[in-house]
């Protein structure tokens, strides 16, 4: 039996989602929706769509699966557009960096017998300069030796689990199941953090007197340390991811003005050696770990107990909550 999967936003991301699924025709019927009528040309046109739905509800009414593709300021109002018409058994996997106000929202608004589960793909580190998040920079191998980071309430079906973590797979990358409150936290670290360093930076320099001339002097040095900021998770309302997980941002941003005031110690100090021993041991750590990112040589990810029936897609088809279970 086919199982209908569908992309909701068809950027980057969802447009790779369809890529890396290609081979899967025979079991996986790929439809596709965004606002943007171009991008959803431009995707089937690529090849990673099977059919194009214009209208929203038209796209989710016979899904066995959604991919929500989206930017985080448009999750929850797409969520509430598009619960009436969810059928049973259907499973929404949210791609956004968002855990626990995601896991919420689904709480509140899905009814019975559609389940929820974030699914957070890195990307693959050979598209780490890959400044773009359009269309056409979509990639089959974009997730390719990436980790996947998946939550889900509390009870969720073993089965809706395993689904997420056989997609993951079927993309090339590894499951990672997590506590979603971990997962906000790990995220804060290496998705917000940049993303508001480099907001900071921005401001700090051009904000500045002698931004007039000093614009003239910049260099790969500026383009590189604010690029952060072409990778914003949301499209209108900025700032969205960071609010709704504000608890940990706010932790990790006073880690990241320690360790900025530590600098400035040692400029104050003319401490020539400590600052000469932080600078080095920071650009080994990064190759060190840029190394084994590509690698992709890491320990076993620990993972829930899955059922273990059934093929790489596991038994989506008849999932129900109120099924008779076995005394």
């Amino acid at each position: 039996m086919t199982i209908q999967l569908t992309i909701l936003g068809l950027g980057q991301i969802g447009t790779s989602f369809g890529l890396a699924l290609a081979e899967q025709k025979e079991r996986l019927f790929r439809v596709g929706h965004d606002a943007d009528l171009a991008a959803m040309r431009e995707a089937e046109k690529l090849g990673a769509l099977d059919k194009t739905a214009v209208r929203l509800q038209a796209a989710v009414e016979n899904a066995d699966i959604v991919i929500l593709a989206l930017p985080v300021d448009e999750v929850r109002s797409t969520l509430e557009f598009i619960v009436q018409d969810l059928k049973e058994g259907a499973v929404v996997l949210d791609t956004s960096p968002l855990q626990v106000s995601a896991l919420e929202w689904a709480k509140e608004l899905l009814p019975a017998g559609r389940y929820y589960v974030t699914l957070h793909p890195s990307l693959n580190p050979a598209y780490f300069d890959d400044r773009q998040r359009t269309t056409a920079s979509a990639r089959a191998d974009l997730f390719k030796n990436g980790i996947t980071v998946i939550s889900a309430p509390e009870n969720t079906e073993g089965d809706a689990l395993k689904l997420a973590a056989d997609l993951t797979k079927l993309i090339g990358a590894t499951p990672y199941f997590a506590d979603p409150y971990e997962a906000d936290g790990l995220l804060a670290w290496v998705e917000l953090l940049p993303k508001l360093g480099a907001a900071a930076l921005v401001r700090t320099v051009q904000d500045q007197p002698g931004w007039r001339e000093a614009r003239k002097l910049t260099s790969n040095a500026y383009a590189l340390g604010t690029s952060a900021l072409l990778r914003l998770d949301e499209i209108n309302e900025l700032g969205q991811s960071a609010l709704l997980n504000r608890e940990n941002v706010s932790r990790v941003l006073s880690e990241y003005i320690q360790r900025l005031q530590t600098i400035r110690a040692l400029l104050d100090q003319n401490d020539a050696a400590g600052l000469k021993h932080l600078l080095e041991s920071a650009r080994d750590d990064r190759a060190a770990w840029l190394d084994q990112r590509t690698k992709a040589e890491w320990e076993l990810v620990r993972s829930p107990e899955l059922p273990t029936s059934g093929d790489m897609l596991g038994r989506l088809i008849g999932l129900r909550p109120d099924r008779k279970k076995k005394n």
